[in-house]
């Protein structure tokens, strides 16, 4: 049975609808193919789109009205929205729906099918081709035309075209070494670009598993091509930019042991990533909890201490969520931190961040004592006194302010540096409201000590 387009009756009507399908095809092909492409490109597809719909429309308007007004059976009608299916699709218990309709009941939050309320297995969606050909001909025998699903877009502005496509690199994935590579990059640009692209990795448990199969396979003893890891790991890190990913992601086996390999090997640009996705994760709780358990702040601590300036940020960044967890604390410091963030901050590298990581340890025992024996004191008080950051003068005093209470041999550095260059006065005059209650609170404990000296 020959397709009906919609653009069949009027010739002039066909051949501007032929003009704008091969300026809409040349515009997808630049987007799809070059990557710096210009963004005035994307608002020319969408306006081509707009007049493509209007057209089409026009056309349609009349029969749409006709079909109201017809009976239509039973069977070609959506259980939820009581209206003849244009795009029908199987649901995982077998009941079929409208497209858009299952959708909007999906992206609820709904897990269950409406009509059995049978909890459901996976949320993908299989085209009924059956009761479609059998709405065609209906509508056909009542003189109505019913458009093609391609031209029905989800909330997302996935189209059916764009699942198959999804579906089709998915299974790529688990093919010989090109078309792994092709399907990966692919995967990684569309990911990048679409955010539609990253929801559809949360209507299939077996979406993930799919993409990581090159980088499971290689435990196996198979090689691992960089560019194909460097692919997977960006396209998890573009993943878990979408939270409704972030717990699906972080939960599923071997990803975050994969991502903690990918932080020892690879490529920069895969390690950064890598630390990056981590970091995005670790947005949940939950997944700060599963990140640490795995074990992955030591390799983020191994990477942060071997400097490399385009993976730095993305290291700290993660290193600093994570901490956020008491027990994360307790793990970083008992992997070296205290010590490779002072030698970096003394190195006058990445200070923002790592001051910041630091402040958050040193409500840990074993951090404040290990920041007094590797000499964080004269440390802290030179950015007090040089830095301009005052973010950073906070995250200082608040450190000594703990440091000088764990240890009162500490008090005579302060009272030198205070007695030379007034660092803690001045920032009790002009710093943020919580740096000035720090440094007055040092400044009480100097003069009560120095008092009693007297009076002793």
């Amino acid at each position: 049975m020959a397709k009906t387009t919609g653009f069949n009756s009027d010739p002039s009507v066909m051949a501007k609808a032929t003009e704008l399908k091969k300026e809409l095809q040349k515009l997808v092909k630049t987007i799809l193919d070059d990557e710096d492409y210009p963004l005035e490109t994307l608002d020319q597809a969408k306006e081509t789109l707009f007049a493509l719909k209007e057209l089409k429309s026009k056309k349609r308007s009349s029969s749409l009205k006709l079909r109201e007004s017809l009976p239509c059976p039973d069977e070609f009608k959506c259980p939820l929205s009581k209206e003849l299916m244009r795009d029908p699709v199987i649901l995982a218990t077998g009941q079929t729906y409208d497209r858009p309709f299952i959708q909007k009941w999906l992206k609820a939050g709904n897990r269950t099918c409406p009509l059995t309320q049978q909890v459901l297995s996976h949320t993908l969606l299989t085209p009924n081709h059956l009761i479609r050909e059998m709405i065609l001909q209906w509508c056909k025998s009542q003189g109505l035309e019913l458009p093609d699903p391609v031209q029905y877009v989800n909330d997302d502005g996935i189209t059916e075209v764009d699942r198959d496509h999804f579906l089709s690199l998915l299974e790529k994935m688990s093919s010989a070494l090109p078309e792994q590579k092709e399907a990966a990059r692919q995967l990684r640009m569309l990911t990048k670009r679409m955010p539609s692209f990253r929801a559809l990795f949360g209507e299939s448990t077996d979406a993930i598993p799919q993409l990581l199969n090159p980088l499971t396979r290689s435990k196996s003893g198979n090689e691992i091509h960089p560019d194909v890891q460097e692919d997977v790991i960006t396209t998890l890190l573009n993943l878990s930019i979408h939270d409704n990913n972030k717990k699906l992601v972080a939960e599923t086996p071997m990803v975050i042991p994969l991502l903690m390999e990918a932080l020892r090997s690879g490529t920069i640009e895969t390690r950064s990533n890598a630390a990056a996705a981590l970091f995005t994760l670790s947005a949940l709780d939950s997944n700060k909890v599963l990140i640490g358990k795995a074990g992955a702040l030591k390799p983020l601590m191994d990477l942060l201490e071997e400097g490399h300036p385009l993976a730095m940020k993305d290291v700290a960044s993660a290193i600093f969520t994570l901490c956020f967890v008491h027990e994360n604390k307790a793990r970083a410091v008992r992997d070296g931190a205290v010590k490779v963030i002072l030698k970096k901050i003394m190195n006058g590298v990445l200070v923002d961040e790592l001051l910041a990581i630091l402040a958050i340890l040193s409500s840990h025992q074993r951090a404040v004592e290990d920041m007094g024996d590797l000499g964080a004191v004269p440390c802290l008080l030179r950015i007090i006194r040089e830095n301009n950051c005052e973010r950073n003068k906070e995250n200082c005093i608040a450190i000594l302010h703990t440091l000088c209470l764990n240890d009162r041999t500490k008090w005579r550095t302060v009272r030198e540096e205070e007695s030379k260059y007034g660092t803690i006065s001045k920032l009790a005059k002009d710093g943020t409201s919580r740096a000035k209650r720090k440094a007055n609170g040092l400044l009480e404990r100097i003069n009560r000590a120095v008092n009693l000296t007297h009076t002793a």
